[in-house]
């Protein structure tokens, strides 16, 4: 599904580089890709747009079980929480090997994650749910359920939807990493998709995962301005501070995300005016690539360096980040799902320990312990 050259810095999906799909597709066009391995004819994209703009709708009794969470309540545990409930509603998704079923279910998931994680969103600030707007895009629509106030209808900024539109596209796959592991691993023991997408977010829910965008924030604030910049590198050098946003398990090299996402953000900061945190970031990373210590490091800029900025600039909350990471990986997710089914050889998974405990020993009766 994913192709990654950690050493050169290559991503592609399905064998585009994710430089073309980026520029080119649409999110849902890039989501049909990575589903089904090839990119759509035009009467396959409208059929694709038209079965995901008329599952957007949730059942009322969803929007009730939202309700149902404390006004504080973490949007990203309500986000997990409805999905794996959304197994309830649609009790024929247990039908795993029945094909018809298994489009369902994957283009209910696609269309419903924004409008869940919308729902959670105004939930968590006291505000009416606004309901999918079916004319719209399917970012656009997700601008309309986030941010709709009191206007007839709700127009997206065209910067803003193709910003937020490119980052979706960029997170909607990477290969194995720990959600899409939990994905397998939980579908591999053939749970419907619903529990199997809410585990993986719950993997996604921790920190180490996908919470690096929001780290990366707080460390530009903590460094103030562009003059703090050298005394925070030599903080990090000495082993005081971390420098975020940098580095990654699988890329030695530039991540190819980070540059499209830096490219775009410029255009958005036209729009929503300019940010001093960008203004850090762009100066943090020139000092950190010319630097000795972080060259032999082979620390570069991850997707998460910039993606955080553009979310704040947007309107995001910070705690809806991994919401916004979650409902693009949905379809990631789900095409890992789909190819573990189709694999006739694919048994559940069972990883074996290696057991460092005590060796045999005999039970001591309570009163001679």
């Amino acid at each position: 599904i994913t192709f990654i050259d950690g050493e050169k810095g290559i991503l592609r999906y399905r064998g585009y580089p994710i430089e073309e799909v980026a520029e080119n597709a649409t999110y849902l066009e890039a989501a049909y890709l990575v589903m089904y391995g090839e990119l759509p004819t035009r009467d396959q994209y409208e059929q694709w747009v038209y079965d995901i703009t008329h599952h957007t709708m949730v059942h009322e009794n969803m929007r009730t079980f939202l309700d149902g969470f404390r006004y504080d309540a973490h949007p990203m545990g309500m986000f997990i929480s409805t999905v794996a409930a959304m197994s309830t509603f649609y009790p024929e998704a247990k039908n795993i090997f029945d094909q018809e079923s298994v489009e369902l279910q994957t283009k209910r998931l696609i269309a419903k994650a924004p409008t869940i994680a919308a729902f959670a969103y105004r939930h968590s600030q006291g505000l009416r749910y606004s309901y999918p707007d079916n004319d719209l895009s399917y970012v656009g629509n997700f601008l309309n359920m986030m941010f709709k106030m009191t206007e007839l209808k709700y127009k997206p900024n065209p910067v803003i939807e193709r910003a937020l539109e490119i980052l979706w596209i960029l997170h909607i796959d990477h290969e194995q990493n720990c959600s899409t592991t939990t994905m397998r691993a939980i579908g591999s023991a053939h749970a419907d998709p619903y529990v199997a997408v809410a585990g993986a977010a719950a993997a996604l829910s921790g920190p180490l995962h996908g919470g690096a965008n929001e780290r990366v924030l707080r460390m530009l604030k903590r460094i103030g301005s562009v003059e703090n910049i050298p005394d925070y590198l030599k903080l990090v050098e000495s082993g005081q501070e971390r420098l975020m946003g940098f580095g990654h398990r699988v890329y030695k090299n530039y991540d190819p995300r980070a540059r499209i996402i830096k490219n775009f953000a410029h255009e958005v900061f036209k729009v929503t005016g300019k940010n001093p945190l960008l203004d850090i970031a762009i100066e943090l990373e020139k000092r950190a690539l010319n630097e000795e210590y972080f060259i032999k490091r082979k620390l570069y800029p991850n997707v998460d360096f910039y993606s955080g900025i553009i979310y704040q600039a947007i309107g995001i909350p910070t705690a809806m980040f991994t919401v916004m990471f979650a409902i693009p990986r949905t379809v990631g997710w789900l095409a890992q799902w789909r190819e573990m089914l189709q694999d006739p050889e694919q048994k559940i998974a069972r990883p074996r320990q290696i057991y460092d405990g005590y060796g045999e020993r005999h039970f001591i009766p309570m009163d001679q312990r």
